[in-house]
């Protein structure tokens, strides 16, 4: 069989694999992408833009309810069936023609095939039609095959077909209930969507929300989904799982905890973490093991192996899909300097690494109200040595608030490292505070003092104003 060589070859056409082979071409590298499903990967078609199409009405809804020159005008709740239609454009109709366009235009090949790494700088790809096709890299290989739901070994739980997120996205037919396990992200997204569909939402949760944020901001969250009807049970978790005619059966268990209760839904949804998807990829021709998370140095570049980079959910580092493609970039621009031997920025926020995954990840948890989150909350920063000092700002005491609903209810909150005097870490909690999420990450990123931020003058009304209220509530410089 013949061998067919490029410098670079890309496992997996996501939003990170596309930004990889776009950098490295841009840079004169010939670059070939491999993809079993979907051009544009998980993000275009059953993560990121389904559900945020999914949530979108309801938050309209809600935003119009509050504004009393706009409120008379709502009528009804959300449409079903017209939100499953958008959804279903802005994923093309699960077609990936325009991605697959993209790709061609930007001089990138495409192998349709499942591709399995078959020793060092070789790819062997499994083709639709049953052939085979052999590529080997001049330069690197990159490893962007992303993650998929973890199904938790609870009895029964595989034999009764669960939803994960890709089936929740994607649904056609809304049930009248549902189960949720898990308290994460995901778990609570789609509670919030299922809810504002009319589905009787049930949420299992074996110990809190959304774990990895600011407390205040998993309070607001837990309220806000009981506030729209979602059962939400913490402490509990599913101890077996059956499906029969009359839907999915759930018995619960609690520790060691011997009375069982049941609950039953239409359906199950499993969000309950991810798992890299490499249990098919031959590591284990390379010395790795299959099914592993790939650790990586800040080059993206997979640790032993100066040919292999991992990059996106696959390297554990932020399973987010923009922190991904901010890794991408970083990779696909130092594949291509270490290809012509060209000097390699590796130090702390160079242009070759992607310093930012360490302590400074924005993320935006589009819940009703939405959490928005960059670097370290209060726990992280205390945990790595750091003086802190917390500022906390009630949003309702803004006047951009108050212009912007009637009875704005919200909470941010500043952590700053006192011995620098810089902030650290930013969450805010509220309705409409994604948009204000960049200003929080640029300051942690940029590392801007506190003395020159009162040089950043927030418009009046804004709810950017919390900044001016961080600012005094810190104290002026001297």
């Amino acid at each position: 069989m013949d061998v067919e060589e490029y410098d670079l070859i890309v496992i997996g056409a996501g939003p990170v694999g596309e930004n990889v082979a776009d950098r490295a071409v841009q840079d004169g590298l010939s670059a070939v992408i491999v993809e079993a499903e979907l051009v544009g990967g998980e993000c275009s078609y059953w993560a990121c833009m389904p559900s945020k199409t999914l949530l979108r009405p309801t938050s309209a809804l809600r935003a119009a309810r509050a504004v009393p020159g706009a409120a008379p005008a709502v009528r009804g709740g959300v449409d079903v069936g017209a939100t499953l239609a958008s959804r279903d454009r802005m994923v093309h109709e699960w077609s990936d023609a325009s991605q697959v366009d993209w790709l061609a235009g930007a001089g990138i090949d495409l192998v349709r095939g499942h591709g399995r790494l078959e020793g060092e700088r070789t790819v062997r790809v499994a083709l639709p039609d049953g052939g085979e096709r052999v590529l080997r890299a001049r330069v690197a290989v990159a490893v962007c095959t992303g993650s998929a739901a973890l199904l938790p070994p609870v009895p029964g739980l595989a034999e009764a077909s669960p939803w994960t997120s890709r089936e929740a996205t994607s649904v056609q037919d809304v049930p009248a209930s549902l189960v949720i396990l898990g308290g994460g992200v995901v778990a609570c997204e789609m509670a919030t969507a299922f809810a504002s569909f009319g589905t009787a939402v049930t949420l299992l949760v074996r110990s809190r929300l959304l774990a990895e944020t600011e407390p205040f901001a998993q309070d607001a969250v837990l309220a806000g989904l009981r506030r729209a009807g979602v059962e939400v049970r913490l402490g509990v978790e599913a101890a077996s799982v059956a499906r029969d005619d009359l839907g999915v059966h759930v018995e619960l268990g609690a520790g060691e905890r011997e009375v069982r209760e049941e609950i039953v839904a239409n359906e199950i949804l499993v969000a309950t973490g991810r798992v890299p998807r490499t249990q098919d990829l031959g590591l284990e021709t390379i010395g790795l093991e299959p099914g592993s998370w790939l650790e990586v140095d800040d080059t993206l570049r997979v640790r032993g192996h100066d040919w292999l980079y991992a990059v996106g959910d696959v390297n554990h580092r932020a399973l987010l899909t923009h922190q991904g493609k901010y890794q991408a970039r970083a990779a696909g621009d130092v594949i291509a300097v270490r290809a012509r031997g060209g000097e390699v920025d590796d130090a702390p926020w160079g242009a070759h690494v992607a310093t930012a995954d360490h302590r400074a990840v924005p993320q935006v948890v589009f819940t009703e109200p939405q959490i928005a989150a960059v670097g370290l909350t209060q726990a992280g920063a205390e945990k790595a040595g750091i003086t802190v000092r917390v500022l906390d700002v009630d949003l309702s005491a803004i006047a951009g608030a108050a212009t912007h609903a009637d009875g704005y209810a919200g909470t941010a909150r500043a952590v700053v490292d006192v011995d620098r005097g810089l902030i650290v870490g930013a969450t805010l909690v509220g309705d409409d505070v994604a948009e204000m999420l960049q200003a929080a990450t640029i300051a942690v990123v940029g590392e801007v003092p506190l003395t020159r931020l009162w040089h950043a003058v927030p418009a009046y009304p804004t709810i950017s104003e919390l900044w001016l209220r961080w600012l005094e509530q810190y104290g002026r410089p001297a």
